[in-house]
């Protein structure tokens, strides 16, 4: 990026020379000429030698290619660092994970109607049933959506506490839902956003889009090979 720049900066200091030279091979309305009609300050010869490289059109097209090859160098820049950060900022750690684990099973009780591996087997039979998360291809921005603002009427609780005051979920407000007859169930309890981003860590990490749940997935899934996953046999 520095080389590109001063690649920039080069161009413009050539560009200002340019200038300098061709008012200099501008003959004076009234000085004393060549005698093949060049200025006497660079004499004849020489001028002619320098005239096809002091050609604006020459210049100018020499310099939009080094510009649009720099342009183009610090573009393809910018979207590798921002890809690098990207992917940097969506890597959680394996504290992050278990955390979201914790929040899964504990504070939110998703396992209630998901099930602990997230395949539909809920854990509480009073409960709706929840979706098979296990070959779900919801994107991360979407099952943060559906953590948030939940599924009206369609049994999944929104784990926002604003969720429905402000428009901020489906631009809908509880006032909406209620016109139209859309249900919405109360969550075991409300998730701060940092907390909402690391279920879906733990969500992506362990669960979405893993397919079924064998005992090499559970022994994966729990560190060791508990009792859960020797059940998956039988």
């Amino acid at each position: 990026m520095l080389f590109c720049l001063g690649g920039l900066v080069d161009m413009r200091r050539d560009w200002q020379r340019f200038q300098v030279a061709k008012l200099r091979l501008k003959p004076p309305s009234d000085g004393p000429m060549g005698s093949n009609g060049e200025s006497s300050l660079l004499g004849g010869r020489f001028a002619a030698a320098l005239r096809p490289l002091l050609k604006p059109k020459t210049c100018v097209m020499r310099m939009d290619i080094g510009f649009r090859r720099c342009l183009a160098a610090l573009i393809v820049i910018a979207v590798v660092c921002d890809t690098g950060r990207a992917a940097q900022a969506q890597a959680p750690t394996a504290e992050d994970v278990a955390a979201g684990m914790r929040i899964y099973v504990q504070k939110a009780d998703c396992q209630a109607c998901h099930g602990w591996a997230g395949d539909g087997r809920k854990m509480d039979s009073q409960m709706p049933d929840g979706a098979n998360l296990r070959e779900s291809r919801l994107n991360r921005a979407a099952t943060i959506l559906a953590i948030k603002c939940g599924r009206p009427g369609r049994s999944m609780p929104a784990f926002d506490r604003l969720a429905y005051s402000d428009g901020r979920c489906y631009e809908l407000k509880l006032a909406d839902l209620q016109r139209t007859g859309r249900q919405l169930p109360d969550p075991a309890a409300t998730l701060q956003p940092r907390e909402i981003e690391l279920v879906a860590d733990f969500l992506f990490a362990k669960i979405m889009g893993k397919g079924p749940m064998d005992r090499a997935a559970c022994v994966e899934y729990w560190g060791s090979d508990v009792d859960a996953c020797r059940e998956l046999d039988k």
